[in-house]
Parts: structure tokens; C-alpha cells; sequence
């Protein structure tokens, strides 16, 4: 049985309007609702304030840049009251130490649970293939790397393709939040993900939530959609 509803449903779309409505009818059926690059672009902070009203906030920005420039923007997010933030677990321990420094410290004036970095790992649209154009060794070994890095430097969660989190799992311990996007349910189109799976196979490998957008986004029924993928984790 799940203690905590694993379903992270992303809102990649371009309007507020069409977000605000999703989250709305998805209210009380997922865990978070993520906010991406595009409609964060957008729409900026008034984002987090209106998605907010209707569930906790994932807010997917992989940051990546200098430890200074990293923890001064983590500040800023963590007083928009947001539950999880993404930065990339390639910037080094350093970086995402200052991430966590910065999002405690922003979050100082909100009450609830404290908000958690997660380092992203290796990105689930590359393949072995792309990441040894670039010099880097296959996906499986650059994400253990990584995420030792990540949790060493008090990252509290990590992001890896489905695939990924039974190693991860085994090398970072129980208490590592693993976030997996690249979630599709079973005989669904995998879409532009390389390393994907299902929702049963990503649970069974260690992840603690699971990121799902269009299949839920574009659905005629989000809300049916949502349970759908729910009953693939949990039956019961």
C-alpha cells in the first residue's frame, strides 16, 4: 500500500488559464503539480501563487549556474512557497549545497514542511548514444555519479529516468526522495523520452513519485486519467 499519493502531474502547457483549470478539476487526486520552464517563463511567480490554491507545487527549473547565482535564486523560490525545486546535480557539490542553503533560507517566513531541492540526474530524452558524444560515460553510470555528488552535498531527492532508481535506489539508501519522469502507462506512446516506463515498473525500482503530463493533460477526463495510472501503482 502507498502512505503518500505518488502522481506528480506536469502543466506543460502555455496558458495560466488552461493550468489553473487542470489543477482545479485535479485537485485532491495527485501529490503536486509541476510547473516547467514554459509556463514559469511566462507567467513568473503569479504561477506558483494560482496553481498553489489547489495543491502543492513542484517547481521544474533546473537551475545551473554558479553556487552564488544558484543559492540567491533559490531564496527568492523558496518564498514563493513551493514544495519541491529542481537544479541540475552536473553544476557540482558546491552548487547544490548553495540550492539547499538558499531554499531553507527563502523558505524561513512559510509554515508547513520545509520545501526540498532535487538534483536532476541525467535527463530522460538522452540516450547512451548522446551522452558519449559529449564525452560522458553511459546513462546508467553518470547517474549514480551524479546523485552520490547530489546527496553528499544535502540534496534531499533526486530526479532519474524510471530505469535508473533501482541502482539509485540501492546507492543513495531509503531516505532519498527519487522523482522519476518518463512515466507512461502501459501501452501508451512514450513520447520523447529515451528511457521511460511504466508507473508499476517505476514504483518497483524505488521511486517515490512519478512525473505525468500529457496522458493526463490531454486526456478527455484528466480526473479518470489520474485514477487510471493510480490503480496501475495501487489497486487497492
Amino acid at each position: 500500500m502507498i502512505d503518500t499519493n505518488p502522481l506528480i502531474v506536469a502543466l506543460d502547457v502555455p496558458e495560466l488559464s488552461e493550468a489553473v483549470e487542470l489543477a482545479r478539476r485535479l485537485q485532491g487526486e495527485v501529490g503536486y503539480f509541476k510547473i516547467g520552464l514554459e509556463l514559469f517563463s511566462a507567467h513568473g511567480p503569479e504561477t506558483v501563487t494560482a496553481i498553489g490554491e489547489f495543491g502543492d507545487v513542484f517547481l521544474d527549473v533546473k537551475l545551473h549556474d554558479i553556487p552564488t547565482t544558484v543559492s540567491r535564486a533559490t531564496r527568492q523560490l523558496g518564498r514563493l512557497g513551493v514544495g519541491l525545486v529542481t537544479v541540475h546535480a552536473l553544476g557540482g557539490k558546491d552548487m547544490v549545497a548553495a540550492a539547499v542553503e538558499g531554499l531553507a533560507l527563502g523558505a524561513k517566513g512559510h509554515s508547513g514542511p520545509q520545501p526540498r531541492i532535487l538534483a536532476v540526474t541525467v535527463l530522460t530524452s538522452l540516450s547512451d548514444a548522446d551522452l558519449a558524444t559529449v564525452g560522458l560515460p553511459g546513462a546508467e553510470d553518470a547517474v549514480l555519479e551524479l546523485g552520490r555528488t547530489a546527496v553528499g552535498a544535502g540534496a534531499p531527492g533526486l530526479v532519474c529516468a524510471p530505469r535508473d532508481a533501482s541502482r539509485l535506489r540501492q546507492e543513495v539508501g531509503p531516505s532519498t526522495v527519487l522523482v522519476t519522469p518518463g512515466v507512461r502507462p502501459a501501452g501508451s506512446d512514450s513520447d520523447d523520452h529515451a528511457r521511460a516506463a511504466t508507473p508499476a515498473e517505476a514504483v518497483a525500482a524505488g521511486a517515490n513519485y512519478l512525473v505525468v503530463g500529457r496522458p493526463i493533460t490531454r486526456a478527455a477526463d484528466p480526473v479518470t486519467a489520474a485514477r487510471s495510472i493510480l490503480s496501475e501503482v495501487d489497486p487497492a
